[in-house]
Formats: C-alpha cells, structure tokens, sequence
C-alpha cells in the first residue's frame, strides 16, 4: 500500500490533530479559496490550488467505503485539470445554473514531517454541500458528501496533492458539469 493510499485509508472515525492557529488559518484559506474559485468561476484559479501531480476523484461513497477504485470523476495531473476546464469553458453547453460550496470545519487527522518541525504533508477531512440554482428557480441541494484530502507543502503555500470528493447519495443527476 503506497502512502496516497494509506493516507485514504484513514478512517473516517479518526480524531482530530490539534495544529496552530497560524497553520490552521492557512488551511481555512485554501478550502475557502477553493470554493471561492468554483463559485465564482474561476477555474484557471481553481487548477493553481493544486500540486503538479496531483488527483482530483468525485467518488460514489459506496464505492470509496468498500475500496472500489470507480469514480465519476478521476483526473491525474494538473494537464487533465485543465482539459476538464476546457471542456466547461469551451465546449460544454448547458441550461445556465450557479453553485454554492459550502464547507465545513475541517479535521486534520495526519501529518507527515520530514526532518523540520514544520509538516510537509497534511491529510484533511471536510464534509461539504453543494447547492445549486438555476436560472428563475429555486435553489436545491446538488451534492453533499465529504472531502479526503492530502495536502502537500510548496514555495507557494499549500496545494491539493490528492482531491476526494465523496458524495453520500447513490443518486446524481444525469451530469456533473464542474468540480465539486
């Protein structure tokens, strides 16, 4: 088991890790520009919140509960990322709608540090809601489900090495157009 996969292993029961309050402001402001950059449409933004390497899955919970490796959504590297942008800014065409990110307190539930006192690797647990309003209707809620994150130390701060977004419900709608 490789440590991206072992750092997904942990279980959703863990406990918390206590960290600083400076560090936790720093990972309150990546989740909230991570959803400041998906609501406003930001999408270039949105692929520069993530490392190089990185994986982005949107993944039915029943599959991620039992290790099932099918997701909705699976994109290796920051190049798919940015194809998957392409796509909604370029060719996807679609009735009109807005979403809302709404996410909550973040758990810190392992840390990795390698020679320095400061951490290198964070993995982070949040749940979140999605909600959506289309064009004349009334909001509704879209996706709701959990992140398991793994975020990873960079000259620029921190950045998603791993994005899991696990939705609870067995039932999407036809598509999803943008990230969750």
């Amino acid at each position: 088991m490789s440590a991206g996969d072992a750092a997904a292993a942990v279980p959703a029961r863990a406990r918390s890790i206590a960290i600083d309050a400076a560090l936790r402001a720093e990972l309150d402001a990546l989740y909230a520009d991570y959803a400041a950059a998906l609501d406003e449409r930001r999408y270039d933004d949105w692929v520069e919140l993530f490392a190089d390497d990185c994986q982005y899955l949107l993944q039915p919970r029943e599959n991620h509960d039992r290790g099932l490796p099918l997701a909705t959504l699976a994109l290796e590297g920051k190049g798919m990322l940015r194809d998957r942008v392409y796509g909604i800014t370029q060719t996807l065409f679609h009735a009109p709608y807005y979403q809302r990110h709404v996410i909550g307190p973040l758990r810190v539930v392992g840390l990795e540090r390698s020679g320095g006192a400061a951490p290198q690797c964070i993995d982070v647990h949040a749940n979140y809601a999605v909600l959506r309003t289309k064009v004349q209707q009334p909001s509704e809620v879209f996706n709701v489900g959990r992140y398991v994150d793994r975020l990873v130390a960079t000259d620029d701060g921190w950045r998603f090495q791993r994005k899991r977004a696990i939705f609870d419900s067995e039932l999407i709608p036809n598509s999803i157009i943008y990230p969750i």
